[in-house]
């Protein structure tokens, strides 16, 4: 068994109350292996779609609309890479929130980066990328 190596995370207090819920209604023993066992889900699931040359996704985004310049690097990062983006949708939710889902096609490791660039900016709330193989099998 390898080491054991302590971690420690800050989470706001009702992201912190959604997942302690979470861990009972799923009856892990402890947050520590909730916690193991999503990362090696995440891992896993980011092993195997960074190795697909044709994939296409949905990257799904909630975010501040209110938050300084998040517009303008949503946008640049979309015209940066014409590319992979296939069209866009953008809903308002309510004053303050807004939804975007971007539809993307091309190699895995490149919509991975795009995703992980996008849900990294402040005032990026959810940010969730859902691809799926466009090779044939």
């Amino acid at each position: 068994m390898s080491d054991i190596v302590r971690l420690s995370v800050s989470l706001e207090e009702d992201l912190f109350a959604q997942f302690d819920r979470y861990c009972r209604e799923q009856q892990f023993a402890t947050r520590s292996e909730a916690v193991r066992q999503l990362l090696r889900e995440t891992l896993t699931t980011h092993a195997w779609e960074s190795e697909c040359q044709d994939a296409a996704g949905t990257l799904t985004l909630v975010y501040d609309h209110h938050r300084a310049q998040l517009r303008d690097h949503l946008t640049k990062l979309q015209h940066d890479n014409t590319d992979l983006v296939v069209s866009t949708l953008h809903a308002h939710l309510t004053h303050d929130l807004c939804l975007e889902v971007i539809v993307l096609r091309g190699p895995a490791a490149r919509l991975q980066k795009i995703a992980a660039q996008l849900r990294g900016l402040k005032g990026i709330y959810k940010g969730e990328l859902v691809m799926a193989s466009a090779e044939h099998q």
